[in-house]
């Protein structure tokens, strides 16, 4: 398969940034996609909405469902998978994309945020799948992908923003968990990692790094597209990398993907 042409999406926090840029790359294949945000207002700093995201994906050739919904709410998520479900009549692919940032060390960072990485992060990716697993077990080729970085105990990467690093590998623990459990029954759960930068508005919760230092949205969602188009069956419990799953696929040269060309690329955490 190498269309998603029919497919249904859910993703979450795709109403701007890498889950935007997944979206609309499905939508181009024809594919429905419910838009599970919080973001039903207009924010001056933070641009789009989930009105604008489905908007987006209709324009670019798919059909977008707008659901207000915080990942957090057990409630909400149930009855955003139930919209999704009466919208398009099941769920194919799954993308936990939303997450909570906060790149701060221990003295540094209030329980209010460190538990708000903990429900956004972990519990929302575990939640959602828990949620959609019913409707992808029905599916001819199921996806959970979720957007988490390889799992390592490197104290590297714990010492300078524990409560962030829990929480994102945390993800990744329960990619593992879900990939254990439902990879037998055919559904693929796989995490997906950049190996750079990404320019979105998460860029600016970290000092000293720009825009120009990154890949565009567009890597991450052609490196989706290629996962989520593959066969389903046999295929999970993998940590992949963007240029990677590129390569794998033939694509070789990113330097298009580069937002500054003239800049250096610098890497993500946890690579």
């Amino acid at each position: 398969m190498t269309s998603l042409a029919g497919k249904t999406l859910f993703i979450t926090g795709a109403s701007r940034g890498i889950g935007l840029a997944i979206a609309l790359r499905a939508a181009r294949d024809g594919a429905n996609v419910a838009i599970a945000a919080k973001s039903s207002v207009p924010n001056p700093r933070l641009p789009g909405t989930i009105y604008t995201a489905a908007e987006a994906v209709n324009e670019a050739g798919g059909r977008g469902l707008a659901l207000k919904c915080d990942i957090r709410e057990e409630d909400e998520v149930h009855a955003a998978v139930a919209a999704t479900v009466d919208a398009f009549g099941g769920i194919d692919i799954l993308v936990n994309n939303a997450s909570a940032i906060w790149l701060r060390g221990t003295l540094d960072t209030p329980m209010k945020r460190f538990d708000l990485m903990q429900q956004v992060n972990a519990r929302g990716t575990f939640l959602c799948a828990q949620a959609c697993l019913p409707h992808l077990l029905e599916s001819t080729n199921p996806h959970i992908l979720t957007l988490c970085p390889p799992p390592s105990l490197d104290p590297k990467w714990w010492a300078p923003h524990t409560g962030y690093t829990l929480a994102k590998m945390g993800m990744s623990f329960v990619t593992i968990g879900l990939a254990g459990e439902f990879g037998p029954q055919g559904v693929a759960v796989n995490g997906l990692w950049p190996r750079t930068l990404i320019a979105t508005d998460a860029l600016n919760m970290i000092p000293g790094v720009s825009a120009a230092n990154g890949r565009s949205p567009t890597i991450m969602a052609d490196a989706a597209h290629a996962v989520l188009s593959r066969k389903a069956a046999g295929f999970s419990g993998n940590f992949l990398i963007d240029d990677e799953v590129l390569a794998e696929a033939g694509v070789t040269d990113l330097s298009g993907y580069a937002v500054d060309p003239s800049q250096p690329l610098y890497p993500d955490l946890f690579l």
